[in-house]
């Protein structure tokens, strides 16, 4: 459902930008870490490189999920067998580690519990180098990294990675600037070791595509995730006809649309995208609308909007519909599992929404309960020179709330390696 639904529009070349300006001019000179490095030392754009050092001092308070008012709720995830093909999964990634250098096998390596896992971020800045970037290794060693994507997710998830991958190879060509954004400018790095029977995991990020995924046994959770694209197509070359996330869109549109007019007031928390009624840190320049992204573990968002107990049949199948979506990363039997556990908190899920609803409009919207939280936003122009959120730019992610993301809320519930009898060491 990535690229069927309609074709490219093209509407986004109205708005390419002129690539004689200094910045174009500049970034096409440099790679990856020379980019990131001017701008840590330029603090250009500023109203980027402050958000960058907020970043920084949200880091510094230790996890505690994404909560609707700073408590996290108990008890709401437990351990179960979900089918995942560990046992692949774990040989994939093994193939993988033998791939490498000493070097390598030291940068890609890390603690399961190191809070370096929290610092994955979607601007096209390299803001933490971690792990190996797949444009600067073999093309064994890369290949090798989306084997163990493949493995992991499910097949439509898989293809929905690999389509915002290269729509950022694009949006490199679009702009000159292949060496900063192309297919392969993506980060991996590890989580703990891989086991069938221990738990770790991994983190795959980059711009416009960030992907958290916690492993115990026959059991995923992928989460915290984002994924995005400007422009949300690609309409020429090899891989035109590729667009993606224009079925939460549409499903979107469709739910907020189908509601009585009393029901889209109440559902409709601020009319414009960048609303004057917006308090302090409702908006910012790099995130717009979206409250959950990167660094934002520990944040408190209260439940807005009106419930799903609401709706209607018709209704409910749209909303999830959107979550299914949501969910494609997912392999089949835990998408299942993980959209039944939602709808167990159907009475408590909150659907709310920025923005106008006529078929042209830009918008946001976000579904929220207990165990999931899901964002939608249309944003205005970062490489292209839309000044108001338009629809071919878009930023979605997904958390899961009450210390569920990087399976946090699982691990205390994963029986200790050595018990009564210890292991008998010889020496």
């Amino acid at each position: 459902m990535t690229s069927t639904l309609e074709k490219p529009t093209g509407e986004y070349r109205q708005y390419l930008p002129d690539l004689n300006i200094e910045r174009f001019q500049v970034m096409c000179t440099q790679d990856a870490h020379e980019y990131a490095h001017a701008f840590k030392t330029g603090k250009q754009p500023p109203w980027l490189h402050a958000l960058y050092m907020y970043w920084l001092e949200l880091l510094q308070e230790p996890f505690k999920g994404v909560t609707t008012d700073g408590h996290v709720r108990p008890d709401l995830f437990t351990l179960q067998d979900e089918d995942v093909p560990i046992q692949q999964i774990v040989d994939s990634t093994e193939s993988f580690l033998g791939l490498l250098d000493d070097k390598q096998k030291e940068a890609v390596n890390y603690h399961i519990d190191s809070p370096q896992w929290r610092t994955w971020s979607n601007p096209e800045f390299l803001l933490a180098h971690k792990g190996v970037r797949l444009d600067e290794v073999t093309d064994q060693v890369r290949d090798s990294v989306m084997n163990i994507l493949k493995t992991t997710l499910s097949p439509e998830g898989y293809e929905k990675a690999v389509s915002a991958m290269r729509i950022n190879h694009f949006l490199g060509e679009l702009v000159k600037s292949p060496r900063v954004m192309n297919e392969f400018s993506y980060n991996f790095v590890l989580f703990g070791r891989p086991s069938t029977t221990r738990p770790w995991g991994f983190s795959f990020y980059g711009h416009h595509l960030c992907l958290n995924i916690f492993l115990y046994k026959g059991q995923i959770v992928a989460s915290p995730w984002f994924t995005g694209a400007e422009p949300n197509e690609i309409d020429e070359g090899p891989y035109a006809g590729t667009r993606i996330m224009q079925v939460e869109e549409k499903l979107g549109l469709e739910l907020m649309q189908s509601l009585s007019a009393e029901f889209q007031g109440k559902a409709r928390v601020y009319e414009k995208m960048h609303d004057p009624a917006m308090p302090p840190g409702r908006w910012n320049k790099d995130d717009q609308r979206h409250l959950c992204g990167a660094y934002r573990d520990n944040r408190e968002v209260p439940y807005e909007g009106i419930l799903a107990s609401t709706f209607n049949e018709e209704q409910k199948k749209l909303m999830y519909g959107i979550l299914e979506q949501y969910l494609l990363y997912l392999p089949a039997k835990s998408r299942a599992m993980k959209l039944e556990q939602v709808r167990r908190w159907e009475a408590e899920t909150y659907f709310c929404w920025i923005g106008g609803y006529g078929d042209e409009d830009p918008f946001y919207y976000r579904i929220q309960n207990p165990v999931i939280l899901v964002e939608f936003d249309h944003h205005s122009g970062v490489f292209l020179n839309n000044e108001e959120p338009k629809k071919f730019h878009i930023h979605t992610l997904l958390r899961t709330p009450n210390a569920g993301d990087y399976g946090q809320a699982l691990r205390a519930q994963v029986p200790a390696i050595e018990g009564l009898n210890g292991k008998h060491i010889v020496w």
